[in-house]
């Protein structure tokens, strides 16, 4: 049975689908990145004030690892009813509840206003955006992948996957134009809230274009067969728990390589090389811009050649460049830290941008929205939430970068196994069952 839209349903929402599922990523992942660029940069000094400089980071990034903890929580209740209801619903309500975190943190009183209440308050928020991020990346892969014809799911699921690049330029160039036009005083006393309160701007538009969209057609085809689970994560656990182990193992390598070189690294920069913040800021975007550009490639090249191979490559990649990385980066050299970045950026690109449709192809409809979720969200407690904060600790404890590379390597050899032991999914049909027809695709 055909898994796909009639051709004239789906070239009508062509574009309407690639805008309504990138932008939704960009603006959710800048909402995301600017609390990491914050956290790295500021609120540490306002929301820990009676910490050591280096207590107060370890905190604020602490307070960036409760986003990635509530990720998964988000994932299973987005995903629960995005499985039963629709992935339309889903995905305008996630970016509400994120742009909703992201406002509040904008609005908070700090330390000096209200004393423990502050940071009590901002880790609340950041759960929020947790929760809202949850059940984004999941419903908008899905949006692109269940539109996208068979062989063409890597390049439409690349549009979703090129909104953390834009969103992370776009939160990096927000604060370094607030660098350019305000002294450090005026930053730190209010010009940070600028990029948090900037988001309700952007989450209008974001919910115009997704209420313009219609449900995808692999969903309506599978709800007109009565497929339909009462529990999603208990489907998925119960018939597909291996599959939902390997992956999320798998891709905690993507989660450490970003936030190694877009947070980790701001902070190690600025206050263990005592760089300039704004020059870090820099070599991050640029580096952010390669991702952007690489994705939509690699993910072009796992439609021909198959996602593991392409995931096998960043790996690879990334255990080779772990050491040389931040090598460079020790120089102080501009050029050399934009180098360390770039090419740190490519090899999470050969991850990323295979798995938009690699995370989707595994799962069964049913609950794909669920499986793809949680393994995504989840890779993130370690890569994202746990990797800052370890970092940091290993620097401070050894005064050198050598540890952190050596964390890279292990992350990266973990994943290459993992994605070893995973079935290649390019040449599936979305409509198949994984469990029924576990043979269907392999090649």
């Amino acid at each position: 049975m055909s898994t796909i839209a009639p051709p004239a349903d789906r070239t009508v929402s062509t574009t309407r689908i690639a805008v309504a599922s990138f932008i939704g990523t960009a603006i959710e992942f800048y909402d995301f990145y600017i609390y990491g660029t914050a956290a790295a940069l500021v609120l540490g000094k306002l929301f820990f004030p009676t910490f050591s400089a280096l207590a107060g980071t370890l905190a604020a990034f602490a307070t960036f690892g409760v986003g990635f903890v509530a990720r998964p929580i988000g994932a299973v209740i987005f995903g629960h009813f995005g499985d039963r209801t629709g992935r339309k619903a889903m995905l305008v309500t996630s970016l509400l509840v994120m742009g909703t975190g992201t406002v509040a943190i904008g609005l908070l009183p700090t330390y000096g206003t209200v004393g423990i209440a502050a940071p009590v308050l901002l880790v609340l928020c950041r759960f929020l955006q947790g929760v809202g991020l949850g059940g984004e990346w999941g419903g908008a892969v899905l949006l692109a992948t269940e539109y996208a014809p068979r062989g063409k799911r890597g390049l439409w699921s690349s549009f979703p996957q090129m909104g953390p690049a834009i969103g992370f330029i776009v939160a990096g160039g927000s604060f370094l134009l607030l660098g350019r036009v305000m002294d450090d005083a005026a930053f730190e006393s209010w010009g940070w809230r600028i990029p948090f309160l900037a988001s309700a701007a952007l989450v209008v538009v974001g919910y115009y274009i997704r209420m313009r969209i219609a449900e995808t057609p692999v969903f309506r085809e599978a709800m007109d067969r009565n497929e339909r689970t009462k529990a999603p994560i208990v489907d998925v656990v119960r018939r597909q728990g291996a599959t939902l182990a390997l992956s999320t193992c798998a891709f905690i390598l993507a989660h450490t390589l970003f936030y190694t070189i877009t947070t980790f690294a701001l902070s190690y920069g600025t206050t263990v090389l005592d760089l300039d913040k704004d020059m870090l800021l820099l070599c991050a975007m640029a580096a952010a811009l390669v991702l952007g550009l690489a994705t939509p490639v690699l993910a072009v090249l796992s439609d021909r050649v198959g996602r593991r191979t392409v995931c096998l490559s960043a790996g690879i990649l990334a255990a080779l460049w772990a050491y040389p990385m931040f090598a460079l980066i020790n120089t102080g050299e501009p050029l050399l830290i934009g180098l360390a970045m770039a090419v740190g950026m490519l090899a999470f690109a050969a991850l990323y941008g295979p798995m938009g449709a690699f995370l989707p192809e595994m799962f069964a409809t049913r609950y794909r929205y669920t499986g793809a979720s949680v393994a995504y969200n989840a890779s993130g407690i370690v890569g994202g939430g746990v990797t800052p904060v370890l970092a940091t600790q290993l620097v401070a404890s050894t005064d050198s970068s050598v540890p952190v590379s050596g964390y890279i390597v292990v992350i990266a050899l973990i994943s290459a196994v993992c994605v070893w032991f995973l079935k290649e999914t390019h040449t599936t049909d979305l409509g198949y069952d994984p469990v029924a027809a576990p043979d269907q695709g392999q090649g």
